[in-house]
């Protein structure tokens, strides 16, 4: 039996089980690492030389001008820094931002499930109306069938999350050429969510959709700087769009927001300067690796996973007879290893499910005892 309640985050009700009892926690989406020291540093300086009052509207300047070369730099695809990049308190905030200025009461949104959690709510507080696609089970591939039967004349915004958190899965060529004969033929939005951008373990690397020509002038594109970074907790993030939607964003941002924290965004424009990017998805990928190969003592199951610091593991040789939800409290109190169970993504969880999301953002030992813990079972 379950004692967790609907009206509370599974992120915090994991988390605080994990506390109680003094388990490792690779259920929220946090590293337990350090941020660079140099990071830090960059922004104690900006403190220390007095960038402590507010900063630009849509954000500080030579930050902006940063990005958009790094996203040139990316994808060959140049974003204007003065009308088509917005700095945000978080990828969160940026998301509910685009929500508010495209969503009029009753039109529809299509979402993939399972689905970040935050999605759905901000969705309905604007007076939207979710059409939800289910990911192939398997695989969490995009069902085209079913995507294609999903979307109408009715349908305002299409929102993905690429790396796909929680199953790593990526998006393929051809669920993006489906994607721009939809949005031809329906004239929607698009949210791209590519959070996990720089954590992507594709040989080729990660594909943006900002490279499609077809879908970028209906596009928002949502990034993360404490994802790539480190600092989930200092949450900041960023939103590009073509100017025209950009100007109806900020619309609704000037008031909403105003101001971003000003230091922290000197700070990450001169540690920009010195840092590779690219480091970050080979640092994750050991790590994933790593976390993997120690898994192997267990007899949990892995899906592949091709991005994000998430990875399923199908737990049906250790207990086929309980949900996911009632595992992850298991596993929790009897292994010592608090995880996130896959239903709470969904609407209407698939009942057959046996798969929990860990985290591998973690030391390396921390993950080599959840693993020895988990051997045990």
């Amino acid at each position: 039996m379950s004692f967790f309640n609907q009206n509370t985050s599974i992120f915090a009700y994991m988390s605080a089980l994990a506390e109680k009892h003094k388990a490792i926690n690779l259920s929220q989406g946090f590293p337990d690492f350090p941020v660079d020291p140099k990071l830090i540093d960059c922004v104690v300086k900006a403190m220390r030389e007095g960038f402590n009052q507010y900063a630009p509207m849509p954000g500080w300047q030579p930050l902006r001008e940063k990005l958009s070369v790094k996203h040139h730099s990316d994808y060959a695809v140049r974003y204007n820094p003065e009308t088509e990049i917005t700095i945000t308190p978080g990828a969160t905030q940026a998301l509910q931002s685009v929500f508010a200025s495209t969503i009029r009461p009753n039109d529809e949104v299509v979402l993939f499930a399972p689905a970040y959690d935050s999605y759905a709510p901000m969705i309905k507080a604007c007076g939207g109306k979710i059409v939800w696609v289910e990911l192939s089970p398997s695989d969490f591939s995009v069902p085209h069938q079913k995507l294609t039967e999903a979307v109408s004349s009715k349908t305002r915004l299409i929102v993905l999350n690429n790396p796909h958190n929680p199953s790593g899965a990526v998006w393929k060529k051809e669920d993006v050429l489906l994607l721009e004969a939809l949005q031809q033929k329906f004239g929607f939005f698009v949210l791209a969510d590519e959070v996990y951008e720089k954590i992507c373990f594709l040989p080729k690397g990660f594909e943006s959709l900002t490279k499609s020509e077809i879908l970028r002038p209906s596009l928002f594109l949502v990034y993360s700087f404490g994802k790539t970074f480190h600092a989930t907790g200092w949450k900041l993030g960023y939103v590009l769009a073509p100017e025209n939607l950009m100007k109806e964003l900020r619309s609704y941002f000037q008031y909403a927001v105003f101001s971003v924290n000003t230091p922290m965004q000197k700070g990450i424009a001169d540690y920009l300067d010195s840092v590779d990017l690219n480091e970050v998805a080979k640092m994750y990928m050991e790590k994933q690796q790593f976390f993997e190969n120690e898994m192997k003592k267990t007899k949990l199951r892995p899906l592949p996973t091709y991005g994000s610091y998430f990875q399923l593991y199908d737990y049906s040789e250790i207990r086929n007879d309980i949900g996911d939800v009632e595992m992850a409290e298991w596993l929790t109190i009897s292994a010592g290893v608090a995880t996130i169970p896959v239903s709470v993504f969904y609407p209407n969880p698939p009942t057959h499910m046996r798969y929990l999301r860990f985290c591998f953002a973690k030391k390396n030992e921390n993950l080599s005892r959840a693993a020895l813990a988990l051997a045990e079972l």
